[in-house]
């Protein structure tokens, strides 16, 4: 089945964008509001472990705090989820909605830089997210992880193993298509990195940039 045949939220292009946006948070959270982690709860997990232990309890309620931060967003999100179906209106309109939540949220981070504790920096951008995990999570037509690349590592290599030694030519193109997304999660960490010497807290415009692209590439055929 062609790329197009699927719907343009489940294309490559779009799961590549989204990927970036996810990698250039991580980023960005990580440079600018103390090493916490926006999406990557796992790392954030394992920080607020080793950090318990160590006694440091200041380090400990910044990982925390991105926890709950992430729950809330994707409990808003799934709320607006609810409101949708008995408003009855289009899952495109659902999307386009998100990914401009998504754009004002990133927006407010650039805004606000770090005038503000980074427990609170951090939770604008965990929020930010989260909503991209729970409105997007399929490529074309399987499931995939915008944020955890763990997950996307695995399938990538049991897709290769399919396509390459089994001769699956459909795992050949899974396989492409998960280094593109994969590989973009790396250009967006790489590009924040770059962008924060020369333009400080608002190298996150860049990540609300790719997100008001995609609000509007929802809307594609």
């Amino acid at each position: 089945m062609t790329e197009n045949r699927f719907p343009s939220h489940e294309r490559v292009l779009f799961a590549s964008l989204l990927t970036m946006t996810a990698g250039s948070l991580d980023a960005y959270s990580y440079h600018m509001h103390g090493q916490v982690f926006a999406g990557l709860q796992t790392g954030n997990i394992v920080l607020l472990g080793i950090n318990i232990s160590q006694f440091k309890w200041g380090n400990a309620g910044q990982y925390a705090f991105s926890l709950m931060a992430f729950a809330l967003g994707t409990l808003v999100v799934k709320l607006f989820q609810h409101y949708r179906v008995k408003m009855d209106f289009s899952r495109t309109k659902e999307r386009q909605y998100v990914l401009l939540y998504m754009t004002v949220l990133l927006t407010l981070s650039a805004l606000i830089g770090r005038s503000v504790p980074n427990v609170f920096g951090t939770a604008i951008l965990s929020i930010t997210a989260a909503a991209a995990l729970q409105e997007f999570r399929v490529l074309k037509g399987n499931a995939f992880m915008p944020l955890l690349m763990t997950g996307n590592l695995r399938t990538l290599c049991a897709a290769a193993y399919e396509g390459f030694i089994q001769r699956d030519p459909k795992m050949v193109e899974r396989t492409h298509d998960l280094l593109r997304v994969m590989l973009s999660f790396f250009i967006g960490a790489l590009t924040i990195s770059l962008l924060i010497p020369m333009v400080g807290q608002f190298a996150i415009i860049f990540s609300a940039f790719l997100t008001l692209c995609m609000s509007h590439i929802v809307a594609w055929n």
